[in-house]
């Protein structure tokens, strides 16, 4: 057999539901994995070894007993991690934050539930930014989450832990939550295919803080199956996203393009290689039999101010000790004094225009099947690029620049501009890693291509995704 990391793990499920692998060895051997990569990676903050070894041996006792006609629970032995903004019992949940006391969860939140009641075996708690705010995942607790492809660049944000673990090779998927790209922007920037669910399609993940419903949990993943294998334990309905992956769609009318709601207050040149990705999507479709033609969007340009007003309000009502407010971020620290200092009624205004917003928005891609972006405006980005604390390239900001909430911010949105406004409409999308600067796969940086689909379509998302090849 393969190494057991290079299965895909729709391979590893079989394996372990034939007893061909044991629960513990494949635990053993992903532990082992992370022992050996995440001193360079930074991908966990939290291992829980001992205890992913002991739920391994209750389920090789689980196999060994059950009557030949019981079946084992669909993620049987599976290994997983959790971002650590994701409640695990009796496991710290740091939300990436030295601002907030060490206290082990009292009981697993609902995406928890969700997994390891289907019989998936948590590894740890990976890395994510403070309160999950941003397009990369770096904080003041632990070791910044760097890309496999480029130790001296970012995995993106917020689920950049458990992006950079799935590209490396220390899980075999893993669920993310995006609230405005948080698992299309680092399943980007590692070369993985990330779906972000329609609004309500999976409970699970969903926050009480989000105003605005823009939070939604979903699969990183190395391929289309694999991503269908977690989507069927994470949005259990009438759907099976596994049988569906085999279908080929049919002939679909494709929108390409460039327009984002950020434009207008922070205008963007993509890089290149971000065209270079789109341009290879557009050949991919194309040649998958697609009609894929320009589709010009427009967007209002109050859309910024709306979107980061929603964005940030949970912060604001964080539970956070004022003696501890020193030790939050920069970014975090005056997004929170501001969403304290707004008042319900500019709250309630925006959420009122992002409803509208999302209405207008819908019209308009309601003339497509599937809307083509770029997943990135540029490649992935220095760590520390974003926050001013790198140094060396000289396209870093200089230090003068370093803690700068605003500056950090507009970088943010530069890079990822067509992320957020796919939550604000509540709608799927798939981010798949079509092109590498390199010219070879798993050469040089991954570079993705974005498409939104209408309400309902997972499933259609993840069957072209199939298509292309992934």
């Amino acid at each position: 057999m393969a190494d057991i990391h290079h299965l895909p793990a729709v391979q590893l499920r079989a394996a372990l539901r034939s007893g061909e692998l044991s629960a513990r060895e494949v635990t053993a051997h992903f532990l082992a994995r992370i022992e050996e990569s995440n001193p360079r990676l930074g991908a966990f903050i939290t291992v829980t070894g001992p205890r992913a070894m002991a739920e391994a041996a209750a389920a090789d006792a689980l196999f060994a007993r059950r009557h030949p006609d019981q079946p084992l629970p669909p993620l049987h032995g599976m290994p997983v991690a959790f971002k650590d903004l994701t409640d695990v019992a009796g496991v710290v949940t740091t939300h990436g934050s030295a601002a907030l006391d060490r206290r082990p969860a009292p009981a697993d939140g609902a995406l928890a539930v969700a997994l390891r009641g289907a019989g998936a075996i948590s590894l740890g708690k990976t890395q994510v930014p403070e309160f999950g705010l941003t397009a990369y995942s770096e904080n003041r607790i632990a070791p910044p989450s760097r890309n496999p492809y480029a130790l001296s660049r970012s995995s993106g944000g917020s689920s950049g832990g458990s992006a950079a673990a799935v590209a490396a090779g220390m899980v075999p998927f893993a669920p993310g939550t995006d609230g405005g790209g948080s698992i299309r922007i680092p399943a980007a920037a590692c070369g993985l295919l990330g779906l972000k669910p329609g609004r309500g399609v999976v409970r699970a993940g969903e926050s009480s803080g989000d105003p605005a419903r823009l939070v939604v949990a979903g699969p990183l993943a190395r391929s289309a199956a694999d991503a269908a294998l977690l989507l069927d334990v994470l949005a259990p309905n009438d759907t099976n996203y596994l049988d569906a992956v085999d279908r080929a769609p049919a002939s679909l009318r494709i929108g390409v393009s460039l327009d984002s709601p950020w434009g207008g207050i922070f205008p963007f040149t993509p890089d290149p290689e971000a065209r270079d990705a789109l341009d290879a999507g557009v050949r991919l479709l194309t040649g998958a039999g697609h009609d894929v033609a320009e589709a010009e969007i427009r967007y209002d340009n109050r859309y910024p101010d709306a979107f980061t007003t929603a964005w940030t309000a949970g912060v604001g009502a964080a539970r956070i000790a004022p003696h501890r407010e020193a030790l939050l971020t920069p970014l975090t620290r005056t997004f929170r004094r501001r969403a304290q200092q707004r008042s319900a009624a500019k709250l309630n205004e925006c959420l009122a225009f992002l409803r509208q917003f999302e209405r207008d928005t819908l019209a308009q891609y309601s003339a497509w099947d599937l809307i083509l972006t770029p997943a990135l405006a540029q490649t992935p980005r220095p760590v520390g690029w974003f926050t001013g604390s790198g140094h060396g390239d000289g396209r870093w900001p200089s230090p003068e620049w370093a803690g700068d909430a605003d500056g950090d911010y507009r970088r943010q949105c530069e890079f990822a501009p067509w992320s957020s406004m796919v939550n604000v409409c509540g709608l799927p999308a798939v981010s798949i890693p079509v092109h590498w600067t390199g010219g070879i796969p798993g050469e040089g940086l991954p570079m993705g291509i974005q498409l939104i689909g209408r309400s309902g379509s997972e499933s259609l998302l993840l069957q072209v995704a199939a298509q292309l090849g992934f």
